[in-house]
């Protein structure tokens, strides 16, 4: 009988984890004035629809504010216990990128859920390794992180804090600041991974209009780049994941999550 509680438990969390598994900041809203505080959301889920990260299960590597030339570390501000688990007050205006670096987990997917999880992401170079390979049919053992960013405004002075390299394994790059953009302009963001672009990666790029989300996917051009419209005003996401070899023993594959969010007002 316990067994069978457990083997339910693991087939319960492998779907879980396909049904749910964009991750994002998320402040309350996009635009404060000098003296507010932000309260940040750390959220779990699909359609740009979040849950609650736990954070007693989930640990926390990194979590870093740059304004200008200026980092503050912000990992032991977060209360895993509390209701708001990370708040700050703004004392300057400017553009503020909030990132966070988590450590890394591990999953054992069924190979139909894994191979459904491959196609929707676009995970095109693991399905033919898996092909080749005739590993279709096999559990697939996975080594994931996140690596995430959230751009907020204080004031009315923008800068250049948005285009900040944080040096993450992937991270994704506005390369207009979307607090001086409106509905009806176009952004243009770069990823990368080991610090260099990625071409023909699939993005999800999704927006909220009210309790309606939209997605669009966009594959990045030679350079790493791609460009969208601003259609609407609310919170907008960019996301994607890479996949590779396990770089060590212990799993099949690697990936690494990103994410960025910022919001158009």
């Amino acid at each position: 009988m316990k067994k069978r509680v457990i083997i339910f438990l693991l087939i319960f969390l492998a779907t879980q984890f396909v049904q749910s598994h964009e991750f994002w900041l998320q402040s309350r809203k996009f635009k404060y004035k000098i003296g507010e505080e932000m309260v940040v959301d750390f959220l779990v889920g699909e359609n740009f629809e979040g849950e609650p990260w736990d954070l007693k299960k989930h640990k926390i590597e990194k979590l870093e504010l740059s304004h200008q030339a200026k980092h503050l570390d912000l990992k032991l501000q977060i209360k895993p216990d509390a209701k708001e688990k990370l708040k700050y007050k703004f004392t300057e205006e400017g553009t503020y990128l909030l990132s966070m670096q988590s450590n890394e987990a591990y999953i054992e997917l069924a190979p139909e859920k894994f191979n459904d999880y491959l196609k929707e992401d676009g995970l095109d170079n693991i399905i033919e390794l898996r092909t080749k390979s005739n590993s279709m049919d096999k559990t697939s053992k996975e080594f994931y992180s996140r690596y995430v960013k959230l751009l907020v405004q204080a004031g009315t002075k923008t800068d250049d804090s948005f285009k900040k390299r944080t040096g993450m394994r992937i991270e994704i790059i506005p390369n207009q600041n979307p607090y001086v953009l409106k509905s009806g302009d176009y952004l243009q963001c770069q990823v990368l991974f080991n610090g260099r672009p990625m071409p023909h990666q699939l993005i999800k790029v999704w927006n909220k209009i009210g309790n309606t989300t939209f997605q669009q996917n966009n594959y990045t051009e030679n350079d790493g780049t791609i460009k969208f419209p601003i259609s609407s005003r609310g919170p907008w996401m960019v996301s994607t994941v890479k996949m590779i070899p396990s770089e060590k023993p212990g799993a099949d594959w690697q990936s690494f999550w990103s994410s960025l969010v910022f919001g158009i007002e």
